[in-house]
C-alpha cells in the first residue's frame, strides 16, 4: 500500500499533435488550484511541427515529453504516464488538446480516487446529447461501449471517452500493448484485473476540428474492434476457442447423424458420403480449436506471471526514483 502525504500530486497530461490553435483554450480552462492537490500539467508532444511547445511554455507548462516523429495516441499515453509516475504523480488525468473535454470538471473526475472508491474514473460524454454526432455514430458508440463492457465485466456508458483519471496503483498494473488507442484496452485490462472503475457525466465543449486519430468513422470502428478482440483474446482465450471448438463439434456431429439416418432409410452404404466428409472437416476444426484453447490458456497463465514480474519491476523502479515507502 502506498503511503501518501496530505497533498496528492495530480498530473494532467495532454497529448498534442499540432494543437497551437486549441491548446490555449485547454490550458486556460484547467483549474489553477484544487484543495488538497498539487496540480501539474504535462504536454506530450507527438511530433508537432507548429508552435505547440512554445505556446505551452508561455502558459507556464514545465513538464514535456517530446516525440521527434508521430508515435500515435497509445504510445503518447504510455510515455506520458511513465513520466508522470517518475515525477511522483498519485493521479494522472488524461484530456485532449482539441478542447473537446471540460477541463473544469477535473476536480470531480479525481474525487472518487481521492475518496478511495475508485481506481479509474471515465468521463461519460453523454454521446446521445452531442449534436455533431450523427445517429449512426451515436449507435456505434453505444454498441462499442456494450461490447467493451461485456468483455471487461464493467458497466460504463462511454467506454471510448478519453477524458479519464487513473490512480497511481492502476497505472502500475496496466500495460499498453495495442498501438492504436489505449481507451478500450485499458478498460478491458482493468475489468479483468478487478480494478474499481466508475464514471461521471460531463458535457463536452463545441467541436473545434476533425479527429486526427483516424481518417473516417469506419477506420475508427475497425481499429477499435481489432483492439477489443485482441484484448479479449489476451484475457479470456478459453471463451473464444472453447466456444468455437464446441460449436464446430456440435456442427460436425450433425452430418454424421444425417449419414446414419440416410443409411438406415436408404440401406445404401455408399450414399451421402459428402456428409461424412463435411463432418470430418468440422470435427478436425473442432479438435484444432480445442488444442488452441489449451495452448492459449497456458500462454495466458504465462503472461499473467510476466505481468506480475513487470509490475514488481515497475514498482521497484518508481520506489527508487520517488523514495516512497511500500508496506
Amino acid at each position: 500500500m502506498w503511503i501518501f502525504g496530505d497533498v496528492m500530486k495530480v498530473f494532467v497530461q495532454i497529448p498534442c499533435l499540432n494543437e497551437e490553435q486549441t491548446l490555449p483554450l485547454v490550458l486556460e480552462s484547467i483549474p489553477k488550484k484544487i484543495p488538497g492537490v498539487e496540480l501539474e500539467v504535462l504536454i506530450v508532444d507527438d511530433g508537432s511541427t507548429d508552435k505547440t511547445i512554445e505556446i505551452a511554455k508561455k502558459y507556464g507548462v514545465k513538464h514535456f515529453v517530446k516525440h521527434i516523429r508521430n508515435m500515435g495516441l497509445a504510445r503518447s499515453f504510455r510515455d506520458g504516464v511513465m513520466y508522470a509516475l517518475e515525477h511522483g504523480a498519485d493521479i494522472v488525468v488524461n484530456t485532449d488538446g482539441d478542447n473537446q473535454y471540460p477541463q473544469d470538471r477535473i476536480p470531480d473526475l479525481i474525487q472518487p480516487i481521492i475518496d478511495g472508491t475508485a481506481e479509474i474514473v471515465v468521463a461519460d460524454r453523454q454521446t446521445h446529447k452531442i449534436e455533431h454526432f450523427s445517429p449512426l455514430k451515436k449507435m456505434l458508440q453505444r454498441l462499442g461501449s456494450y461490447i467493451v463492457n461485456r468483455a471487461a465485466g464493467t458497466d460504463l456508458p462511454d467506454a471510448a471517452s478519453g477524458f479519464r483519471a487513473y490512480s497511481r496503483e492502476s497505472l502500475i498494473r496496466l500495460n499498453i500493448v495495442t498501438p492504436f488507442s489505449y481507451c478500450m484496452e485499458t478498460i478491458i485490462q482493468a475489468g479483468n484485473k478487478r480494478l474499481a472503475i466508475t464514471s461521471i457525466p460531463v458535457t463536452t465543449n463545441a467541436k473545434t476540428r476533425e479527429s486526427r486519430l483516424f481518417k473516417n468513422m469506419w477506420q475508427h470502428v475497425f481499429k477499435s474492434m481489432a483492439a477489443i478482440i485482441r484484448s479479449y483474446i489476451m484475457y479470456r482465450p478459453y471463451m473464444v476457442f472453447a466456444t468455437l471448438g464446441y460449436s464446430l463439434l456440435a456442427l460436425g456431429l450433425l452430418p454424421f447423424a444425417r449419414y446414419l439416418l440416410m443409411y438406415i432409410i436408404l440401406k445404401h452404404p455408399g450414399a451421402h458420403l459428402q456428409s461424412l466428409l463435411a463432418g470430418a472437416v468440422l470435427l478436425i476444426g473442432a479438435f484444432l480449436c480445442l488444442v488452441l484453447n489449451i495452448v492459449a490458456d497456458l500462454i495466458r497463465t504465462n503472461r499473467i506471471l510476466l505481468e506480475e514480474t513487470l509490475e514488481q519491476s515497475r514498482r521497484h523502479h518508481l520506489d527508487h526514483i520517488n523514495g516512497k515507502e511500500v508496506l
